[in-house]
């Protein structure tokens, strides 16, 4: 039986004294009516793993992060016990996020650390339901020794999950980060959505809703329902108009002197400086509960399944009464 009108109406007017969940709310799909995901995943940092205390709707905590030495070792195990209390899957992430050479290093089988690195995660996994790789400077030339790394790394942890982050795309690009070929290997292909706009990029979006619906129907086509997930940004970025800072040429300060007439100069230590005011303005892209639903109806309305959250502590409070709408 359906909700009496002026119930409804009661509802979603105290919804709306109680903050930005309200405009979710009242622009949003009824409740019963919402798409559904079987799995929702977030990062948790290590030593964040307190968050988890506060009871999100997840349903798999990614371990971030072991990460890769120079050697090609595997380093800074996060502790599995602090997830002890978390009733979910639980996976270990390991990331070398921006280092080709030593990603290169660590996936050639003419080097013995290969190997001995792939042991080593399934040791480090034994505490996890599964594993995830995040490596992100993967070179092209190294896609066979990529694939052929996962292959044997899924064979080491068997049953366990082995889940692979991949970039963002919406188009073939010849790279390692194939989608089919990965998900023919990995038991979730995690497409990391987001950086759309980035730290030296022009000022915009993290993820804006229609780029979001563009790299999913590339996803859908390449990766299977049940291995797909979707990533979604938690946090913001901040965009100046103008880089202040800078090593200058002799002749730039010369400039400066002559023309910021309000400068100060001095020494300190026998070294001379300038001073001065500049205005600069500002821009912050971020997220919050409604942007969040709408990536989050983009994704069900494509078939997505599956969703993960980049990363727990950086969220608006109210992001986790949307996501409760979208969980069975």
């Amino acid at each position: 039986m359906g909700t009496p009108l002026r119930i409804r109406a009661a509802f979603a007017a105290l919804l709306f004294l109680t903050g930005s969940i309200a405009s979710v709310l009242a622009t949003g799909a009824a409740v019963d009516d919402a798409p559904r995901f079987a799995e929702v995943w977030a990062y948790v940092s290590a030593g964040d793993e307190g968050l988890l205390a506060q009871k999100p709707p997840i349903t798999d905590a990614a371990h971030f992060s072991a990460s890769i030495n120079s050697s090609g070792e595997l380093v800074g195990l996060p502790d599995p016990k602090r997830l002890s209390a978390f009733p979910g899957r639980k996976h270990l992430v390991v990331a070398e996020l921006g280092n080709s050479a030593l990603s290169h290093f660590c996936l050639s089988p003419e080097f013995r650390v290969r190997d001995e690195l792939i042991e080593a995660i399934g040791r480090a996994g034994e505490g996890y339901d599964g594993v995830q790789i995040d490596f992100e400077a993967v070179l092209t030339k190294d896609r066979d020794a990529f694939f052929a790394f996962l292959r044997l790394l899924k064979a080491r942890i068997g049953p366990k999950i082995l889940s692979v982050a991949v970039p963002a795309r919406f188009k073939t690009v010849d790279e390692a980060y194939e989608y089919g070929a990965i998900a023919a290997i990995a038991d979730r292909v995690v497409v990391m959505a987001y950086d759309e706009h980035w730290s030296t990029s022009v000022p915009g979006p993290i993820a804006s809703t229609q780029w979001c619906r563009a790299v999913a129907a590339f996803a859908t086509g390449k990766i299977e329902r049940g291995k797909l997930i979707m990533g979604l940004p938690f946090y913001g970025r901040a965009w100046a108009d103008k880089q202040l800072s800078r090593a200058y040429r002799h002749d730039g300060v010369a400039r400066l002197l002559t023309e910021k007439v309000d400068a100060t100069s001095g020494r300190e230590n026998d070294i001379p400086f300038l001073e001065y005011r500049e205005s600069v303005n500002v821009k912050v892209f971020y997220e919050d509960a409604p942007s969040i639903r709408s990536k989050l109806e983009a994704y069900a309305a494509a078939g997505v399944g599956a969703v993960s959250f980049w990363r727990l502590g950086q969220e608006d409070p109210g992001v986790w009464q949307v996501v409760g709408f979208f969980r069975p």
